[in-house]
């Protein structure tokens, strides 16, 4: 049986230990502490379809973000172009094998594993998988959450090539094609999805055997 959690949870206030008894908030309410009024909870801003629709638009420009040229350069009548991949394996072969790992890591391994971890997550709850293979697979994403939302550091690519095409533009025609396009809007997607994202929210939907 589900635990009803929205209703009978006590949680402590954060500011000066008053213990108040959760209930259910309407939507774009935020619950505040009697005594010192410090925020305790609020209602997550998106709803579970919200996030689905978020995770397939992440999904959609994820591959093209990866695998299509983010920089096309034009210095002196060759053209060049380079994908997140070929970038990293660049850096590998000058040797910077630590800045080339990182670069895989957070704008590819680590986005792409929370966005399936996520989607997972809403599959598990919306077919309300129950099972107890499920809910310790719910439990295991809901546990590593954390890590893969520090890992995932999209924004820093995104700036580092855009600076790079502001400073190579001096002598060189840089055009930015769909594989930018992509990027920056798989960039955005995530953003958006890790702010309507309610680690606390998701946790209150595990089910007991």
């Amino acid at each position: 049986m589900p635990k009803n959690l929205d209703q009978d949870t006590i949680i402590l206030c954060r500011s000066c230990d008053l213990a108040v008894q959760r209930r259910a908030l309407p939507s774009n309410v935020r619950a505040l502490c009697p005594r010192c009024h410090t925020a305790l909870y609020d209602v997550p801003y998106c709803s579970i379809n919200g996030m689905l629709a978020l995770c397939i638009a992440a999904i959609i420009f994820y591959i093209p973000a990866n695998f299509l040229p983010v920089l096309e350069i034009h210095f002196l009548g060759s053209i060049r172009t380079t994908t997140v991949y070929e970038s990293a394996f660049a850096v590998w072969v000058q040797g910077y094998w630590i800045v080339a790992v990182a670069v895989i890591a957070a704008a590819v391994i680590a986005p792409g594993l929370l966005i399936l971890s996520i989607l997972l997550q809403i599959i598990i709850v919306k077919r309300r998988l129950h099972s107890k293979f499920w809910q310790q697979t719910y439990r295991k994403l809901l546990k590593n959450h954390g890590v893969l939302s520090q890992l995932t550091m999209l924004e820093i690519y995104v700036i580092s090539f855009l600076v790079a095409a502001f400073n190579l533009s001096d002598f060189s025609d840089i055009y930015l094609g769909m594989g930018t396009f992509c990027f920056g809007m798989l960039f955005l997607v995530i953003l958006f999805l890790q702010r309507e994202y309610n680690l606390e929210h998701m946790w209150r939907m595990v089910h007991d055997e």
